[in-house]
């Protein structure tokens, strides 16, 4: 089912009057005709800022889709050109069924064990959203506890986060509607799969953490906006809560905040001892905190602060007794674990496994041992440790892959940890000690994983740094004859792309695509030294050593001259845009997802006021000067030649709020640039990604990838 846009439900219902745009005769068009975008009206719209005159000339796109009548209808209008442009390509549906049969494979997720019971995800193929279960004991009966096809007809409606209580009686989760970032709390009794009448609204960016006894759950919420400001209003006032269960959520009780200072985010984690609740507070994106603990069993809420200032990473392993053990990059760029006693007056840091050449990304503690999960070279590496700190030896792992969802608890003899690759999806393991590790479960594959080739390279950036590359493609490819290449990166915020799986891009694969992916500076793969060099006043570093990737694909010869396409999500939206004004001769075609493209307004929106940790503040001169040369939205060259370029949003992203992704259309569209076609996907009842459900993935992926294909000379089936 094609994409239609919000204004064709309205205009159905009778809520709106034709757009003054054009209409679907005036759109429709063959493949080889030049393509007939909507006109979008300009506004005269200039700021000043620092003696700079900025235009904005489609600033009213800006409006949610939601409240706005003629943005709706320029929404519905440019969709209209973008399915007629995608229902005349070659191969779309052998994409579609391609795709429908990678993902029919079960998707799991490792387990979480409470009161001897396995709660775990698992979403098999032909389902929209992924399904809870619980396992009474290893050896007990498998039974579904959260259905979300049953929530909405659409298959919109995704669980998101969950916790169950420490006994296992009762299990806290969250409801995601149409891809918000909003989330409605409740519980289920995991005995009887009876939902309680509880009910908790406004929960966003929040951990879910039981008190003792199950009697309740401690959450992060924000204030209920205002009537119709839902997708678009700025975040502020986080605000840590207690629901007890059983009761109303005004009876609620507020734990923590910081109304002196409505910037700060909080997060409330239990020690697995549940002595202590521990509060990490941050500013923004930046892994920067504050730690505040408020201990349980106190007479009253009394918070105390552990950690003063925003100076460096600290992130709660688990607490023993009055012992809280942290990793932090405290003196260590690459990570370290401490340890604290809270019994000691002194309060000292007692390093326990000191900083590494390779950086530490997560670590548990079970039963007396410490496992840590190190990124090396961008791929994982699990090592355990004595609880004093001793090397005991590594847990061995499959291959070159991703270690993730590592969980385990003091309290727990075994852990278990999910392994992916680019050509294996997730494999649950337990292990006790070091070694190899034991299945725990394993999905039957549709495909051959052996048939597909994984390796890593490294290239050259800009200024001679060395950076990583992933190449995924199939073993009998001849990559001496180059072949259509999509290249893939992010490069911000200190997220760390590893191997992983993914079903649309194995689909590229099958076709006979090779899919890179570069490790780009901005990122967190090697630490605190890494994501410094690509951002704020380093942020170009990122875009060269994108446009590095590129040179070195082609120059291999892995990649053919008009071969390469360029794909990014968020971020990664970002980077697509900018690369493209950079070196519109490079790069042949691309794909920007929800992309952040004005940076000059970026941080006037939801979440985007925690952005200018990687990006720098707008109205600050110099954060200014340096945004202003790489905003997408402002540096389209008119009267360049630009690569075929598809951008994709959703109507529901209250994360990157779609009017991002709508002024740079409008703007590339107007502009003289080219021939080649320049469109907008826009899905409704959707967001910035998570819980999407598969129908929509393979819709999505098909239509891009088979846009990307087509510009590329990547031959699919009919």
């Amino acid at each position: 089912m094609r994409i239609r846009g919000l204004a064709t439900f309205m205009f159905a219902a009778g809520l709106l009057s034709s757009p003054t745009i054009a209409s679907a005769e005036q759109i429709e068009q063959t493949k080889d005709d030049a393509l007939t975008y909507p006109e979008t009206r300009t506004v005269d719209v200039v700021d000043e800022q620092f003696g700079v005159y900025v235009a904005d000339p489609y600033r009213w796109l800006e409006n949610d889709v939601r409240e706005d009548d003629e943005v709706a209808a320029w929404v519905d209008a440019q969709n209209s050109v973008t399915n007629s442009y995608l229902d005349k390509l070659d191969g779309t549906k052998a994409l579609a069924a391609s795709m429908t049969r990678l993902f029919d494979y079960d998707q799991l997720s490792a387990p979480v064990i409470a009161g001897g019971k396995y709660f775990y995800e698992r979403k098999s193929g032909g389902q929209n959203q992924a399904i809870l279960y619980v396992l009474d004991g290893k050896e007990g009966e498998e039974r579904v506890l959260l259905d979300p096809a049953k929530w909405s007809d659409d298959g919109a409606t995704a669980l998101a986060e969950w916790s169950p209580s420490e006994d296992g009686s009762y299990l806290v989760y969250a409801v995601q509607d149409g891809g918000s970032d909003w989330r409605t709390l409740k519980i289920v009794n995991v005995m009887t799969g009876e939902i309680l009448p509880d009910k908790v609204e406004w929960a966003k960016f929040t951990n879910l953490a039981w008190m003792p006894s199950s009697t309740g759950f401690i959450y992060s919420r924000f204030p209920e906006p205002e009537e119709g400001a839902a997708f678009q209003s700025l975040n502020a006032n986080h605000s840590l809560y207690v629901h007890v269960r059983g009761s109303d959520q005004s009876k609620d009780i507020k734990v923590y905040d910081t109304p002196d200072r409505p910037e700060l985010n909080h997060f409330a984690q239990l020690t697995s001892d549940k002595k202590w609740v521990v509060i990490t507070s941050s500013s923004g994106t930046d892994d920067r905190y504050e730690i505040t603990l408020v201990e349980v069993d106190a007479s009253e809420i009394k918070s105390q602060i552990l950690v003063e200032g925003f100076d460096h990473s600290w992130s709660l392993i688990d607490g023993i007794d009055n012992v809280l053990y942290f990793t932090t990059n405290k003196d260590a760029p690459r990570m370290r674990v401490v340890k604290v006693d809270l019994d000691s007056e002194e309060r000292e840091w007692v390093e326990l496994v000191p900083e590494h050449s390779a950086t530490i990304d997560d670590a548990v503690i079970i039963g007396g041992k410490l496992a840590v999960n190190y990124m090396d070279d961008a791929k994982s590496r699990l090592e355990l440790f004595s609880i004093f700190g001793d090397p005991l030896g590594v847990v061995e792992l499959p291959g070159l892959g991703q270690v993730s969802e590592l969980h385990g608890s003091a309290k727990d003899s075994e852990g278990v940890f999910a392994f992916d690759s680019f050509n294996r999806p997730n494999t649950i393991f337990s292990f006790d000690g070091v070694g190899a590790p034991a299945i725990w479960a394993k999905p039957e594959l549709p495909f051959d994983p052996d048939m597909i080739s994984v390796t890593q390279r490294f290239y050259e950036s800009a200024d001679g740094t060395k950076i990583p590359m992933f190449l995924v493609h199939r073993k009998d490819l001849d990559l001496a004859e180059g072949a259509p290449t999509l290249l893939y990166g992010y490069g911000g915020f200190n997220i760390s792309l590893l191997p992983g799986y993914s079903s649309t891009k194995m689909a590229w694969i099958e076709a006979g695509g090779v899919f890179a992916q570069a490790n780009l500076r901005g990122g967190g793969e090697y630490g605190k030294v890494w994501h410094d060099g690509g951002r704020l006043g380093n942020k170009q570093n990122v875009f060269d050593d994108f446009i590095a990737a590129g040179e070195f694909l082609i120059a291999e010869g892995i990649t053919p001259k008009n071969g390469l396409a360029i794909e990014g999500r968020s971020n990664g939206g970002l980077l697509v845009g900018a690369v493209m004004n950079q070196r519109p001769d490079l790069f042949t075609a691309g794909h920007a997802a929800v992309g952040v493209m004005d940076m000059l307004r970026f941080d006037r929106f939801t979440a985007g006021r925690y952005w200018v940790d990687d990006y720098g503040y707008p109205n600050k001169e110099g954060d200014f000067q340096t945004l202003l040369t790489y905003s997408p939205y402002h540096n389209i060259q008119d009267g360049t030649d630009y690569p075929a370029l598809i951008v994709s949003t959703a109507d529901t992203d209250d994360r990157v709020v779609p009017g991002h992704s709508f002024k740079y259309t409008a703007r590339l569209q107007a502009a003289d640039t080219g021939s080649k076609p320049h469109l907008i996907r826009i899905e409704t009842r959707a967001g910035h990604g998570s819980g999407k459900p598969t129908d929509k993935l393979i819709e999505e992926y098909s239509d891009i990838y088979g846009f990307l294909a087509d510009a590329i000379g990547l031959k699919l089936e009919k």
